[in-house]
């Protein structure tokens, strides 16, 4: 008997002990520890190295380049149309087809030119004509195109899915490990995944769904299924989609949410002097709670704070920005000197050289645009249009926004704050920390740090800032999430509501927990997403191609009638 209570006493100590520890722990250690080895275990598997380099970040490179020559520069190219497309100057012939409007040769045919008194009494007319059974003209054009949203909703739901703490969090984040250098490529990243989301943006749009009721469901999970089904591979489809909904879903609980949550609890604390155990835990609380009353609308609520919110927000952060880059104009050319000098520095220090540089810009620029993980091609899928490709180039807009823009604004702010000397570049710990005036800072407490030297209460307007950021983020990344979950799960209100309780747990997690326990499994998922998605990309990019056209030829079309 005492044999098998000493038996029984040694198989249960370990356990006594972690209870014990965790016990003596507050709230918020209690959930790291949880979380942290879901954390490693995700980061390790996804993160596989051939040649020394992570293959996934191989694939979004190797796959941006690809699509940029294939398309022949469409970042470049089509960007002035794409400007144009989300100002609605193409909005007529989305809504009802140029052929409908304008005939083959410009005009509708059987249309004498001479005895209409301009192209617009014309376009009225035809309009008039399409109204069926005392159909008003506005309803007429709502119901002529699937979609729920329009092309400028559609991009700020999707820019507020990017633009977050990767911005303002993930940019210290990569120049505390990588120095200067990484911003350089962080740029080219975000140039390039131009391209990415372009392609992917508009399949999400080519293969959705649309219910009874006229809600809209679409993204990677819809084309994997329904476009590789029509090239003869449906069940490497139905594979793809369900391996994508389920990263997708991961997606969404860290960097869409656990990741914002985290960096916004950063800077709160340090505001407010919070320093309780516990502190982290109810400010995901708060968080939770407010995340909670928006996605209750679903897209169109969304759609709606979105395009109010972000616009506002990155223009505020912008000025910020700005502000401080101008008032240190002498010194913006040693900043960009000093970011080509490391771009390709082969002594790099604290991430092991030129390719360490090369990979920690790479993956902060992917983490923070998400081009070619997918996840944004869900959003754009709602727009209102008959034109695939209208949105696609819509779409490009956004890594050019999000990296190309705001998070180089960002870099040259901190750059130009530690030519003070504040912090060493090149975390050798790889935690991202830079210790200034012998305190650790991490994220957003570093770009913090840079704001409070030239702008007064800036610690305010930032903490302000990323918790904006945040919640934006949130909002979007539980659509996205949302959607994956309803493509799994069915689309019932029971469904919906565990996947909304799920997803504002993990508020409170990303609240709580470490900074390096929750970016790691960010990290994880977001670029998870990667692998089943660059499949229909791959597998369908000669469709994106043809409707490509299709939208040019519709333009070119409607600017030859205006010429007539």
């Amino acid at each position: 008997m005492k044999k098998h209570l000493l038996s029984i006493f040694t198989l249960i100590t370990p356990f006594l002990t972690f209870a014990q520890e965790t016990a003596e722990l507050g709230i918020d250690q209690q959930i790291d520890q949880a979380f942290k080895p879901v954390s490693d275990f995700f980061s390790s598997v996804i993160f596989f190295q051939v040649w020394g380099t992570p293959f996934v970040l191989i694939l979004l490179v190797v796959s941006a380049l690809f699509f940029t020559i294939y398309f022949g520069f469409p970042n470049v190219r089509y960007f002035g149309k794409a400007i144009k497309t989300v100002r609605g100057k193409y909005e007529d012939i989305e809504k009802h087809g140029a052929k409908e409007l304008y005939g083959e040769g410009g005009i509708a045919q059987g249309v004498d030119i001479n005895t209409i008194d301009s192209i617009e009494d014309h376009l009225v007319n035809v309009e008039n004509d399409l109204a069926v059974d005392g159909d008003i003209v506005d309803t007429i054009r709502d119901e002529s195109s699937d979609g729920e949203v329009s092309h400028f909703q559609a991009l700020a739901t999707a820019v507020s899915g990017t633009v977050g703490n990767g911005n303002i969090a993930g940019v210290a984040l990569a120049i505390a490990l990588g120095g200067p250098g990484a911003t350089f490529w962080m740029v080219i990243c975000g140039l390039l995944g131009m391209s990415t989301k372009f392609v992917e943006c508009t399949l999400g749009v080519q293969y959705r769904d649309v219910g009874e009721d006229g809600t809209v469901y679409g993204g990677p999970m819809y084309y994997l299924k329904k476009g590789l089904k029509e090239r003869g591979f449906a069940k490497l489809g139905k594979v793809a989609a369900v391996v994508f909904a389920i990263f997708c879903i991961g997606g969404s609980f860290g960097g869409g949410n656990a990741a914002q949550s985290n960096q916004a609890t950063i800077v709160l604390k340090e505001l407010f002097g919070l320093e309780s155990t516990g502190a982290g835990f109810w400010i995901g609380i708060i968080l939770a709670f407010t995340v909670g009353i928006i996605i209750i609308g679903g897209i169109k609520r969304i759609a709606s704070v979105t395009e109010k919110v972000v616009p506002f927000m990155a223009l505020l952060y912008i000025l910020c920005c700005l502000y401080i880059i101008l008032s240190n104009f002498t010194l913006i050319d040693d900043a960009f000197g000093l970011i080509f000098q490391e771009a390709f520095n082969p002594k790099a220090i604290g991430v092991g050289g030129f390719i360490g540089v090369l990979l920690v810009g790479f993956k902060r620029a992917a983490f923070s645009n998400e081009a070619g993980a997918g996840s944004a091609s869900i959003a754009h899928s709602a727009v209102r249009t008959k034109y695939s490709a209208s949105e696609g180039l819509v779409a490009l807009l956004e890594p050019f926004i999000d990296t190309v823009v705001i998070c180089t604004m960002t870099a040259l702010v901190i750059i130009i704050f530690n030519f003070g000397g504040f912090f060493e570049y090149g975390d050798v710990t790889g935690q991202g920390v830079a210790i200034i005036n012998g305190e650790s800072f991490e994220g957003a407490g570093i770009t913090a740090k840079a704001f409070a030297e030239y702008i007064p209460y800036s610690n305010i307007f930032l903490t302000i800032a990323v918790v904006l950021f945040a919640v934006s983020t949130m909002i979007s990344w539980s659509y996205y999430g949302l959607q994956s979950w309803k493509f799994l799960f069915g689309r019932g209100k029971a469904a919906d509501l565990t996947y909304k309780i799920l997803f504002l747990t993990f508020v409170v997690i990303g609240a709580a927990a470490s900074m390096k326990s929750i970016w790691d499994f960010s990290d994880a998922m977001i670029f998870a997403m990667v692998f089943p998605n660059m499949i229909g990309l791959y597998f369908l990019f000669p469709v994106v191609k043809k409707q490509l056209n299709r939208y040019l030829d519709a333009i070119k079309l409607k600017k030859d009638a205006l010429e007539n």
